[in-house]
């Protein structure tokens, strides 16, 4: 028996009681279509009979091919399980995330609720297409977020992430064969404004009037770490002989409380240290046990980002005349961006030591800070023309 075939169903008691009450239907004024006679039935990879009726041998012969196609291929989905909720699946999704951090899950619930399942929770998984998509994201672009402001082009494209993600989901599940989310037009943060580069001399500045914590900004400045991972640096992570430090944890603000996780992306790494830095930290590791920390809040324990803004950095950043760069703990690692690039680090160098998923975003984010090098290609190009216009000439140059 073939898989897929196609079954005349003009002797099917069902078929003549559709066909009896259909005529009788229209002979009240009913506009109804008559009854499908031709049935087109097969087996999915599930092993389960499916069935559906069409009115022509046409349509059902078009439908088997269709059909046979799509299992030959592989890309055969069940049509009823294309009309499974969006939220069903976003939630599916969501319980299914096992290597992200809790503040990484969290906001990624946060988006769902906010914009997601507002938006595309009842819809069939099935029913959403590539148009419908479309005018969402520009929809997101033109109008407020749920908080009164416009969402930035970073909101933006995470929450059309997510949304990505549990279509993504769908069609690993099975409920789809094709994700609608894909090659839409998202907003670009052409904007560098709010990135600070600081020189050598402004960040040595700014140290110096942290006190306590002149070690612990040289590190944000040089390294560029994240805040999370900079106060999760413990004793056995140091190599100053090496003029490394291990970034393998980081700690995130869960609900007001500091949990201890995964860096981002996942991205463990070495970042190194110039060497007369890597001397500074000595003081802070030596004779200290391999699990503790090496940056502590006066009291003990973890830093706090509040308590460490309002106490020391704050005061630091005025002391140093920079109190008009709007510059935050985070955007220290602008400045170690742009000092690696102007020292000559290239692009690979860059995106390990930030642990940045990949150099594309490395990149995006940092390419205007990397010479453009046009006059050398174009010096290159000249030496190259002159070269053959030389030997052009001395090919046709009269003999004797």
């Amino acid at each position: 028996m073939p898989r897929v075939w196609i079954e005349d169903r003009a002797n099917h008691a069902d078929y003549q009681q559709a066909v009896e009450k259909w005529q009788a239907a229209k002979k009240q004024g009913s506009k109804r279509q008559p009854p499908g006679r031709w049935r087109v039935r097969w087996y999915g990879p599930d092993g389960l009979p499916k069935a559906k009726t069409c009115r022509t041998v046409p349509q059902a012969e078009a439908e088997q091919q269709a059909l046979l196609q799509k299992l030959d291929k592989g890309s055969y989905r069940d049509p009823q399980s294309a009309k499974a909720a969006v939220r069903l699946i976003a939630d599916e999704w969501h319980g299914s995330l096992r290597k992200q951090g809790r503040r990484t899950k969290d906001d990624y619930r946060e988006l769902l609720d906010l914009y997601v399942i507002p938006k595309w929770g009842d819809w069939q998984v099935g029913a959403v297409q590539w148009a419908d998509v479309d005018a969402w994201v520009t929809e997101l672009c033109n109008t407020p977020g749920k908080r009164g402001a416009p969402l930035g082009p970073d909101r933006i494209k995470k929450t059309y992430y997510v949304l990505s993600s549990v279509m993504k989901h769908a069609v690993k599940t099975h409920r789809v064969a094709v994700s609608p989310c894909h090659d839409h037009d998202l907003p670009r943060n052409d904007d560098q404004d709010d990135h600070v580069y600081l020189t050598h001399e402004q960040l040595e500045t700014l140290a110096d009037q942290a006190g306590r914590y002149q070690t612990f900004v040289r590190t944000l400045g040089y390294t560029g770490i994240r805040w999370g991972e900079a106060i999760a640096i413990k004793v056995g992570r140091t190599q100053l002989d090496d003029r490394r430090i291990r970034i393998l944890q980081a700690y995130s603000d869960i609900d007001g409380h500091l949990e201890l996780g995964p860096v981002k992306n996942h991205e463990k790494r070495s970042v190194p240290l110039p060497r007369s830095f890597a001397e500074e930290l000595r003081p802070l590791v030596a004779g200290r046990p391999r699990d503790a920390l090496v940056f502590t809040a006066p009291e003990g324990g973890p830093m706090r980002y509040p308590n460490f803004r309002r106490r020391d950095w704050d005061k630091a950043v005025i002391a140093a005349g920079l109190d008009g760069l709007d510059l935050t703990p985070h955007k220290l690692r602008h400045t170690a961006a742009s000092l690696a690039i102007s020292a000559g680090a290239d692009v690979k160098v860059v995106q390990l030591m930030l642990g940045h998923k990949s150099a594309a975003m490395t990149l995006d984010v940092y390419g205007h800070l990397w010479p453009d090098r046009l006059d050398e290609v174009a010096d290159v190009l000249d030496a190259g023309r002159s070269a053959a216009l030389t030997k052009l000439r001395a090919a046709i140059a009269p003999v004797g």
